[in-house]
C-alpha cells in the first residue's frame, strides 16, 4: 500500500507499534536488557558495546521531548488552548526524563549502557511521538481538540490519573536515588510508602501516567503508547522483583512486583 497522506502514515505507524508490542514483551522476558542491576560482565552480543549511562538516558529519551515538540509545532492548531495543555502535560514528563533525570541518578564510576538500547529507543520514541503529537495539532488526524475538551469528563479523569502517576513516578525515583549515600555503589532494599506494597512503584507510576494520557486524549496514539509502555516495563518490573528476592534473603515476601495486591 502506498502511503500518500499523513492519515495513512499515522495508521501505518499505529499498527506497527501494536504489532511490535507482543514481540517486545516476549523478547524482553527472554532476554532482559543488559543495563542497571541486570547488567552482566559479558552482555549478550546483541546489545553491543557500552556508552556512559547518563548520556545513554539523554539519547534515549530526548526524541520523546524534542521530537514531540517539532511534530507538534508543525501543526496549525499548536497555539490553541486544549492542544497546548496536552502538549505541556507530555513535556512535563519527558523534558524532565530527558534532561534532568539522567543527571540526578547515581551511577557507579565507569557505568555504561549497551549502545543498542538507546539506538532502538530513538526510533521507537520518534514513532510514538508522531502518534501522540500529530493528534493534538495536525489537521486530518485524530479527533480535534476544541477548548471545550478541557472540561470534558474524559480529559478531567485522564488528567487526574496522569498527575497521580506523575507524582508517584517522581517520588519513587527520588526514594531510590536517596538509598545510595555519597561514595556508595551497592544496592539496598527500598522501604516505606508504596515500596512496602510493590518492588517497582516507579514503573507503576509510569503506567498511571500513560493510562491518564490515553484517557485524556481519548486517542489511538495514547492507547498504543500505553501498550508499548506495558510491553517494555512489565518484563523489567518482573525481573527486578525476582532479582530483589535472589539478592536479598530477607526481602519482604508480601510485596508484589508492580501493581499493588495483584502482580
Amino acid at each position: 500500500m502506498e502511503l500518500t497522506s499523513p492519515a495513512q502514515w499515522y495508521g501505518a505507524a499505529f499498527w506497527l507499534i501494536l504489532g511490535l508490542c507482543p514481540l517486545v514483551f516476549g523478547g524482553l522476558l527472554l532476554l532482559p536488557a543488559s543495563y542497571g542491576r541486570h547488567k552482566k560482565d559479558k552482555p549478550h552480543w546483541l546489545w553491543g558495546p557500552g556508552i556512559p549511562t547518563r548520556w545513554a538516558w539523554v539519547i534515549m529519551e530526548a526524541p520523546s521531548s524534542l521530537g514531540f515538540a517539532v511534530i507538534y509545532l508543525w501543526g496549525p492548531h499548536r497555539f490553541e488552548p486544549a492542544p497546548l495543555v496536552l502538549f505541556l502535560m507530555w513535556q512535563s514528563h519527558y523534558f524532565q526524563r530527558s534532561f534532568i533525570f539522567p543527571f540526578l541518578i547515581k551511577t557507579r564510576p565507569g557505568d555504561t549502557t549497551p549502545v543498542s538500547i538507546p539506538v532502538m529507543a530513538v526510533s521507537s520514541n520518534l514513532v510514538i511521538s508522531f502518534l501522540n503529537a500529530a493528534i493534538l495539532s495536525w489537521d486530518g488526524i485524530g479527533r480535534g481538540y476544541a477548548t471545550a475538551w478541557l472540561w470534558d469528563p474524559r480529559f478531567i479523569v485522564g488528567a487526574i490519573v496522569f498527575v497521580i502517576g506523575y507524582r508517584t513516578n517522581r517520588k519513587a525515583d527520588a526514594m531510590l536515588a536517596a538509598l545510595r549515600k555519597p561514595g556508595e555503589t551497592g544496592y539496598k532494599i527500598p522501604r516505606g510508602w508504596l515500596y512496602d506494597k510493590i518492588s517497582c512503584p516507579n514503573y507503576f507510576g509510569e503506567f498511571l501516567v500513560w493510562t491518564g494520557w490515553a484517557i485524556a486524549t481519548w486517542s489511538p496514539g495514547g492507547v498504543a503508547f500505553l501498550l508499548w509502555t506495558l510491553a517494555n516495563l512489565l518484563p523489567r518490573a518482573l525481573q527486578n522483583h525476582r532479582w530483589y528476592h535472589q539478592k536479598f534473603p530477607d526481602y519482604p515476601p508480601q510485596r508484589k512486583a508492580v501493581i499493588p495486591y495483584l502482580l
